[in-house]
């Protein structure tokens, strides 16, 4: 049960009905952790619109859904992971890369690079060293991506402590987490 009141798309007002109507439009439905955050228009658009500007970005939707489920499972976010391994799926990753991404790996190089980055981030509380951004360098990623995949970071750590933190029902088909199994 939400420790907040879940927002009834039908009755809300403003700029949050505005945001709600773009995000069914985009789903063909309301999940409930943007009913959640609809609490707060400001919140609402803080978090549809990095949803959007990330989503458009230049490292791809299936890139941004494999950096979330390694933080989902690092924070426990049961919601989270599930609502991006179904994602994931959609934008063009096996089962097999979503899992893989889950536990913070992958077989492609520069993928398995900023995952490992992303989860010493997440885990170091972004207590990272100049190795740890020389080696995204190595693989790839210039200024830019490794600006756009902190972004990610911050989003995902946004989302993940708004449902952890609230316990928003999930209403996506679960997915375990490693982190418990652990």
């Amino acid at each position: 049960m939400s420790r907040i009141n879940l927002v009834d798309p039908a009755t809300a007002t403003g700029t949050s009905a505005q945001h709600l109507a773009e995000i069914k439009g985009a789903f063909g439905v309301v999940p409930n952790m943007f009913k959640a955050v609809a609490n707060s228009p400001a919140a609402l658009a803080s978090m549809w619109g990095s949803f959007g500007a990330l989503g458009s970005g230049r490292l791809g939707a299936k890139f941004g859904e494999q950096l979330a489920v390694a933080i989902a499972d690092k924070n426990s976010c049961h919601y989270c992971l599930a609502a991006h391994t179904g994602l994931g799926r959609k934008a063009g990753a096996t089962a097999q890369e979503m899992a893989e991404a889950q536990a913070g790996r992958s077989s492609d190089p520069k993928t398995a690079a900023a995952l490992t980055f992303a989860v010493k981030v997440v885990e170091d509380r972004a207590a990272v060293t100049a190795e740890d951004v020389a080696a995204l360098r190595a693989a790839g990623f210039d200024d830019q991506d490794i600006v756009e995949i902190m972004g990610h970071i911050a989003l995902n750590l946004f989302t993940n402590y708004i449902n952890v933190a609230l316990d928003v029902p999930v209403d996506f088909p679960g997915v375990k987490l490693l982190r418990a199994a652990a």
